[in-house]
């Protein structure tokens, strides 16, 4: 079922050689989209480039997370240039030692 306002979306079965897939995922993976959003951005373009792309055609989805009904931040977003912290996992010195668990400081273990 789709959104009012919002027209069906309709599916295709595409047979591609391996490399070709390959290729398009690779570059989908890069561009952070699926391999059916980075099949359409192409296919979009090409049409484009044409001349052949449909006036009445509609915008492409927009990607990651949908946005609040009220446009309002998420609970725990912050908002400004902040940015948020990054936390470490490490709970033990062993965990937080370089290679063969010499200390990080340049210090003999014990």
């Amino acid at each position: 079922m789709s959104e009012p306002g919002r027209r069906e979306r309709r599916g295709v079965l595409l047979r591609l050689d391996p490399a070709v897939h390959e290729a398009i995922a690779a570059w989908a993976a890069q561009d952070l989209r699926s391999l059916n959003a980075q099949v359409e951005w192409l296919l979009r373009q090409a049409l484009d480039e044409a001349g052949r792309l449909p006036r009445h055609a509609g915008d492409l989805p927009r990607r990651g997370r949908p946005r609040k009904p009220d446009g309002g931040k998420r609970d725990g977003e912050r908002t400004g240039d902040q940015t948020s912290r990054v936390t470490s996992t490490a709970t033990n010195s062993a965990e937080l030692a370089g290679p063969a668990n010499t200390p990080l400081s340049g210090g003999t273990s014990v």
